[in-house]
């Protein structure tokens, strides 16, 4: 028999969930910038004070928008690389890359919001941070696989650079060489620069549309090569 604590916890899912589905919908419409509870509770029929009480503040919202993004995101990666298993890390590195790309492609306003321009008068909270981090610490699990075994083949960093190269292997990847975490960060940056110009059409005139799948692969197997990956 279901309580009444069961069926309210459910009642209220299934309204958060409308209010969130509602709010996507006026993200690819308007844009994460016009984003406005008011709307939100006119278009699914509710008074604004009956969805304060599931969300207090746009940001509020924005901030549950951003952590189902970036999980959503996340889980495709890991999917991703839980199929590959047994394939030479620099497969799996391309097939994880290749997952962002897709995920970006079927959510294009999502992404947007997590990867596109800063939402005035939005500062995300440290909640979303855990979230955003899942792609990274899957390419990060395979580079350590990687030097564990192989090894990864190293550019050495500037003398200029070596103390923040120091700092951002013991802050970022723990057990890396700073040369790793040097040809990381560049690559993260590549990766999702690499996405946002396919999906806001900075390609168009660069790239051939029917190409940019066989383009996109083989910059990122340049990403591995650039962190150190060997394709056997």
């Amino acid at each position: 028999m279901t309580t009444p604590q069961g069926a309210r916890a459910r009642a209220r899912m299934e309204v958060t969930t409308a209010i969130k589905d509602e709010a996507r919908r006026q993200l690819a419409a308007e844009g994460a910038a016009k984003l406005s509870l008011r709307a939100v509770a006119r278009e699914l029929g509710m008074v604004s004070s009956a969805l304060y009480r599931y969300f207090p503040s746009r940001d509020d919202l924005l901030t549950a928008l951003i952590i189902d993004a970036y999980d959503s995101l996340g889980e495709a990666a890991e999917g991703a690389h839980a199929a590959a298993a047994g394939a030479a890390p620099a497969h799996r590195w391309v097939t994880v890359c290749e997952a962002v790309r897709g995920w970006a492609l079927t959510r294009p306003h999502e992404y947007a919001l997590i990867y596109g321009s800063p939402v005035p008068g939005y500062s995300a909270p440290e909640a979303t941070i855990p979230p955003a981090a899942r792609v990274a610490l899957v390419l990060i699990g395979i580079l350590r696989e990687a030097f564990e075994g192989r090894g990864l083949a190293r550019t050495p960093v500037p003398a200029e650079l070596a103390s923040e190269a120091r700092r951002m292997a013991d802050e970022l990847v723990p057990g890396l060489p700073p040369e790793v975490a040097v040809a990381m960060a560049a690559a993260w940056a590549q990766l999702f620069g690499l996405v946002g110009f396919e999906l806001f059409g900075q390609f168009k005139g660069v790239v051939a549309e029917a190409e940019r799948e066989r383009f996109f692969r083989h910059a990122a197997a340049q990403l591995a090569h650039g962190v150190g990956l060997v394709f056997p």
